[in-house]
């Protein structure tokens, strides 16, 4: 590490290292694979209280690249990319003029339960837009957020006009705000994170939809687990710095690794009969909309361009199918069932194959690897 990068290091808040994060694999692959391709469509994690949650989203931030931002611009607007730019940095680019840019760490947005929509989508001043007749907008969070990483603990209990809202910015990439006809657009594109406990509440179906994958994490019950997750924690509370200099190498690898997925994705090829038989296992299960179909063919090529391939198998499909679908399928009351089951006996009957018990693995909160450790 450069003396520079020391230097930030230093200054900056001490993050638990993701490569150290033991289990929760279903939850760290879907990170991992929103943060490949965003346009999943973000990760909602159904668990119980204390399972990391909000440290592995936090280690999630801090292991990611730095990105260029245009300096002192509150919507960390691209320097290069029109999508990505507010409309101030769009018209000077467009001018030919010279704009200033600064490398910045992927920001990770709090969202507070109790945050207003003013304080989520930003405000407009009436009096001074009407007085000076400039358009005094005040950015909110979802301005901040743009290109970053927006988590939300307890989506269950924020309200649904505000997740709506989050939903369809996350959806469209653009935040919209209007008033007394007054009416600005920001860029704001960002991986959204829900989490919450389904102890307090499930969201409503047609919200969870549009969610591109849901994880299910679930407390760890080996003891010899236990104990390595604690043991791991009381070193990195009372000596964090020589703790994350241990992680150091696998945090610049798997960085290396999502940097090379990113560049790799574009030319990733899904072929047109897998293609049909993730459709057939979709329209199978009864799954409402495109979505599933759409989110299911994203994932799968995340998953190979992390692995560093150029062809999806029915492997890598297997692997992401769960994630994409348990959360859409109408739920009968009266069924007991898990709904990740459900999803793996159809696939594995539509597409030919055999699907390993994993009801073990995902009791020790595990499951699929991700190769992280």
């Amino acid at each position: 590490m450069s003396s520079t990068a020391q230097a930030t290091a230093s200054t900056r808040r001490v993050v638990f290292p993701f490569t150290a994060i033991v289990g929760q694999e279903e939850m760290k692959l879907a990170l991992l694979l929103n943060v490949i391709d965003p346009k999943i469509g973000g990760v909602m994690i159904m668990g119980d209280r204390g399972t990391g949650k909000s440290t592995t989203i936090r280690a999630l931030a801090d292991l990611l690249p730095e990105i260029p931002v245009v300096e002192n611009d509150p919507f960390n607007s691209h320097p290069s990319d029109p999508e990505l730019m507010g409309d101030d940095v769009r018209s000077n680019v467009q001018q030919g003029n010279n704009v200033p840019v600064v490398q910045r760490k992927v920001l990770m947005v709090d969202l507070p339960l109790g945050a207003t929509e003013d304080r989520v989508c930003g405000t407009i001043d009436i009096e001074k837009a009407l007085s000076e007749g400039v358009k005094a907008f005040e950015p909110g969070l979802l301005a901040k957020a743009n290109r970053g990483i927006l988590y939300v603990d307890e989506v269950n209990l924020l309200d649904d006009h505000l997740v709506d809202v989050l939903l369809d910015s996350a959806a469209s990439g653009w935040n919209t705000v209007e008033r007394e006809g007054i009416s600005i657009r920001h860029p704001a594109r960002f991986v959204l994170v829900g989490s919450g406990n389904p102890e307090e509440g499930e969201l409503r179906p047609q919200l969870l939809d549009r969610f591109g994958m849901h994880a299910e994490i679930r407390t760890v019950k080996e003891p010899a687990l236990r104990v390595q997750i604690v043991e791991q924690r009381s070193e990195f509370d009372q000596n964090p710095n020589p703790f994350l200099e241990k992680y150091q190498p696998q945090q610049d690898e798997l960085q290396q690794r999502i940097i090379s997925a990113q560049n790799l994705l574009p030319s990733v090829n899904l072929d047109y009969d897998l293609r049909v038989k993730i459709s057939e296992v979709c329209a199978d299960l009864d799954v409402d909309g495109l979505r599933g179909d759409i989110v299911t063919n994203r994932a799968a090529k995340a998953i190979t361009a992390f692995e560093g391939r150029n062809e999806v198998t029915i492997d890598d499909i297997r692997r992401v199918i769960t994630l994409c679908l348990r959360h859409r399928l109408r739920k009968d009351p009266l069924e007991s069932i898990d709904s990740g089951y459900k999803v793996e006996k159809v696939f594995g009957r539509i597409f030919g194959v055999e699907i390993p018990e994993l009801a073990n693995a995902s009791k020790n909160g595990t499951g699929i690897k991700t190769g992280v450790r």
